[in-house]
């Protein structure tokens, strides 16, 4: 690999907070034990809302330059591609208004994203019927994992701009992903990758404790 596969990380990855949030999961904490599966709140069970828009990542950011970005989309697709930033921009643009729920109990209202959908992505490499699972891999070695039926939800998608401009580093510019229903972890910031599967591959803190699928509304917080 050349030093543009391995972008340079912009500060340390944090073990203590690491283990902080598996000791979260292994108490439970947040939960209220009161889910609204029937979404009849805005708000989930056990979140508030802010208005500000906090920073979560593992102590290190990796700094993409939008020259080096790669998006590779491989696994069990009849059509798999290497999408730089430009032939990334080159294809359907969509724009959607989303909340963002993260499982440390805040919420944001009303984002406004600019990206590709999944579907459009779909289209693209078009997965084979084994497909059953999809994982994101992100430039600082963060792993998540979804049913393929939650990525091709409406309101999916990979994002390069929040709020009419581009993606900051911090929250995950180049590209991210952006699953609105689920809990923000499923989101992965700097996103390079994306594989289908027949298998589940769970991701860094599905393997550390937190739920498998990570629905807000049945708290399903961690395992």
């Amino acid at each position: 690999m050349t030093d543009d596969d391995n972008p340079s990380l912009l500060g340390q990855i944090r073990d203590k907070l690491i283990r902080s949030k598996e000791k979260w999961a292994e108490e439970g904490r947040l939960l209220t034990g009161m889910p609204d599966a029937e979404h009849r709140n805005r708000l989930p069970p056990g979140q508030r809302e802010v208005k500000n828009w906090p920073v979560l990542d593992l102590g290190a950011q990796p700094d993409v330059k939008p020259e080096n970005w790669r998006l590779q989309i491989t696994g069990a697709v009849e059509n798999p591609v290497a999408l730089t930033l430009p032939q990334f921009l080159a294809l359907p643009q969509t724009e959607i208004v989303s909340d963002i729920h993260c499982v440390t109990a805040w919420s944001r209202f009303a984002n406004h994203w600019r990206g590709v959908s999944s579907r459009a992505l779909l289209d693209l490499v078009k997965p084979k019927p084994e497909a059953r699972h999809v994982q994101f891999l992100s430039y600082d070695g963060y792993t998540t994992n979804v049913r393929l039926e939650v990525f091709v939800d409406d309101g999916v998608l990979l994002a390069h701009s929040w709020d009419g401009a581009r993606l900051t580093r911090e929250h995950g510019g180049p590209v991210r992903v952006v699953i609105p229903k689920w809990y923000f972890w499923k989101s992965a910031k700097w996103v390079t990758r994306i594989a289908f599967s027949a298998e589940d591959r769970p991701g860094f803190w599905e393997t550390r404790g937190y739920h498998n699928e990570g629905d807000p509304w049945k708290e399903e917080r961690y395992s």
